[in-house]
């Protein structure tokens, strides 16, 4: 039996060509392919300015350190990976967790409302597995509190709003190149604004706060990104449209077979917005559905079908934020960690591997005792949903 796996990490001839080239060459570490990475990013995501590091965190963290002060407060969700919050502290500034809508498992605004103090700086939303934030409602609550925004674009490219990419708006918008993403080159991350002032110092931030050869005049990191990623990162933004389109197409065929199974629900897409599908995660409601999460997973597993959890747990529920924060209750983000499971979406899915997803998770449901009767037979092909004119473009 074929394994089907959470993701797709084989890079094609062109990519490993692109590495080659720069391995040959000798000259491994951030210069021309980097520059020219950040470039063609900002371009493709229509932003003004890109700066590329050595990964997602760093992305952040960059961002964080162009701005926060020790003290300063910022809004992020409670549901996403530890990096989102994890870097705000590392800024001597603190991560303020927020719950999120159990339907989009995004930012819940009006929950972020009532955590905002004197010391409020910013909110960092997530665009969490790919699924837009509303931007237009985001930007606005910026304004309102006069804040600054950290989009946490890592599982987020090629997502877009009101037919706008989401990787142009300010403040910050920051990616990461890890394995598991939609472009991936082993490690690296990508901070873009349309903030010149911003851009500069978060490249002096890059590299250790040098202005120019051996002058600092700040205190920085070392994130820079290598050749070899940036060329390989080059390569893949060719490719994004591509992948992007496979991997929409295969989450509407498990939208289709999902919505037909009781007590399983897929997450709820964002109005007017154009999901990326880095995971495609349902919610396991174990008294609908007859079991629970975690014996679906194993389900999955006998069939040969690997599933992953994100996020098992709150970053409120963390050791290490417990200890620096203190225990609190978010009672949104408690119930969709108890019940969420991320099942393959990738690019490398063929239709039949959709169709087996799909019907191990029925079998799961049959072989409960919630079993029904009105079992599906084979799914039919349905055409693909039209996004309005404009939505999707290639640059």
């Amino acid at each position: 039996m074929k394994q089907i796996e959470m993701s797709a990490t084989k890079l094609d001839d062109s990519e490993i060509e692109a590495a080659l080239r720069v391995l040959r060459s000798g000259a491994f570490r951030q210069g021309k392919e980097c520059e020219a990475f950040e470039i063609e990013f900002a371009e493709k995501v229509g932003a003004k300015y890109a700066v590329a590091s050595s990964n997602g965190s760093a992305a952040l963290h960059l961002a964080y350190m162009a701005f926060l002060k020790p003290g300063d407060e910022v809004l992020v969700p409670s549901f996403a990976f530890i990096a989102s919050a994890a870097m705000i502290s590392m800024t001597q500034a603190k991560p303020v967790l927020c719950d999120i809508d159990p339907k989009t498992f995004l930012i819940d605004l009006n929950d972020a409302e009532q955590r905002i103090t004197h010391r409020t700086r910013a909110i960092a939303p997530v665009h969490l597995f790919g699924n837009a934030c509303n931007t237009e409602d985001v930007s606005n609550f910026a304004d309102k509190h006069h804040l600054k925004i950290v989009w946490d674009a890592a599982q987020a490219h090629g997502t877009m709003h009101k037919a706008q990419d989401i990787g142009g708006f300010p403040d910050f918008v920051c990616y990461s190149f890890y394995p598991s993403k939609n472009t991936f080159v082993g490690e690296g991350g990508m901070t873009c604004t349309p903030h010149a002032e911003l851009h500069e110092k978060m490249k002096y931030l890059r590299s250790h706060g040098e202005t120019r050869k051996d002058y600092h005049t700040m205190l920085g990191m070392d994130y820079r990104m290598t050749d070899i990623e940036a060329a390989i990162g080059r390569e893949q933004l060719r490719h994004l449209d591509r992948m992007l389109e496979i991997r929409r197409k295969n989450a509407h065929h498990l939208e289709i077979g999902i919505a037909a199974i009781p007590g399983i629900r897929s997450q709820h897409v964002t109005p007017n917005s154009l999901h990326a599908w880095r995971q495609y995660c349902v919610y396991v409601d174990a008294d609908k559905f007859g079991c629970d999460r975690d014996t679906l997973a194993e389900h999955l597993k006998e069939r040969g079908i690997a599933s992953s959890i994100h996020y098992p747990r709150g970053i409120h529920s963390q050791p290490v934020f417990e200890q620096l924060y203190g225990r609190t209750s978010l009672p949104n983000t408690e119930q969709i960690s108890r019940g969420i499971l991320a099942l393959p979406v990738h690019h490398e899915l063929h239709e039949d591997d959709v169709y087996r997803i799909i019907e191990a998770v029925e079998e799961c449901y049959d072989h409960s005792p919630y079993f029904s009767s009105a079992r599906m037979s084979r799914l039919e092909l349905m055409p693909q949903p039209e996004f309005s004119q404009g939505i999707q473009r290639s640059v």
